[in-house]
């Protein structure tokens, strides 16, 4: 049986001109204050061939350091070493405001961008994005908001994230430039974007899936699921691990989806590059795909 063979090279972001890596190295956990071990994870991503870089606003709240700073501290390796602002695609987010959910009203939003360009340091936020859905703002208000940003330069593209197949219907409909990505959370263990229309729509649409928890918040590490063994089995078929394997499954979908690394060890991150070695044919696909779910395909 034929099997599909993944590839590291260089890939527009949807319908933008943006250039990203196959794969993105998450933030979310991007925290601190030691510049200097921030900067070897950033390296390590590059050295692993990452371009993209995905963060928010929200990232840090929680701890000591608090909201928005992992953007902050993004922005002091920056400011350390400013050239490798022109190796990276910066994604962030906004729209989740604790104590209240979310907030994604054109006021919110306008001061919410310029926040987090000043905390990053940089001129232009590359991929800007709704965090999640903010159901008390009418998508038409949400749409020039964000159309405001791309032409005040502030930003380049704009994306969703955890976004259904219809909030991005409605939201696009009052747009006049694409939504080039949508965020969804995707592994073997949360197969929704399967059904839901998320991957079709994106396929259909030449938008970019960029998915956050592809190890399933590290379940599929854990050698008693189901699925751990038949990812073990792949990656060491190909002389790797479990996680490249893991990585490599989400990202031979016909959507190309771009997973996103949450690891902060750089020696893990640099491992990401692995999940290219791995080979997969439609039966052995399918086959993590019912262990992760426990369900058998109809």
């Amino acid at each position: 049986m034929t099997s599909l063979r993944l590839s590291p090279d260089p890939r527009p972001l949807g319908k933008s001109e943006l250039i990203v890596s196959p794969i993105a190295w998450g933030m979310w956990r991007f925290t601190g204050t030691d510049v200097a071990a921030a900067r070897a994870r950033v390296d390590a991503a590059l050295e692993a061939g990452i371009t993209l870089f995905d963060t928010a606003d929200i990232y840090g709240y929680g701890t000591p350091e608090g909201f928005g700073s992992s953007e902050a501290l993004f922005g002091r390796v920056l400011a350390d070493a400013p050239a490798l602002r022109d190796r990276m695609v910066i994604a962030t987010k906004g729209g989740i405001t604790p104590p209240r959910p979310y907030d994604s009203s054109a006021a919110y939003l306008a001061a919410a961008v310029d926040a987090s360009l000043a905390r990053l340091g940089i001129d232009v936020i590359d991929l800007y994005q709704i965090h999640r859905r903010d159901f008390m703002t009418h998508p038409q208000e949400v749409a020039h908001a964000l159309a405001a940003m791309v032409a005040a330069g502030k930003v380049r593209a704009i994306g969703v994230s955890n976004y259904s197949p219809a909030e991005v219907d409605a939201l696009q409909a009052f747009l006049d430039l694409p939504i080039v990505t949508t965020q969804p959370e995707f592994s073997p263990l949360r197969v929704a974007p399967l059904y839901d229309g998320t991957l079709d729509q994106a396929m259909a649409r030449d938008m970019a899936v960029l998915a956050w928890s592809p190890l399933a918040g590290g379940r599929l590490l854990d050698p008693d699921h189901p699925a751990h063994g038949l990812l073990a089995e792949q990656g060491a078929a190909h002389g790797v691990d479990v996680t490249a394997a893991a990585l490599a499954w989400v990202m031979a979908h016909p959507a190309r989806i771009i997973p996103i690394v949450g690891s902060q060890q750089p020696d893990r991150i640099r491992a990401s590059a692995d999940a290219y070695k791995v080979e997969w044919t439609r039966d052995q696909w399918y086959a993590v795909m019912q262990a992760g779910t426990g369900e058998r395909l109809p």
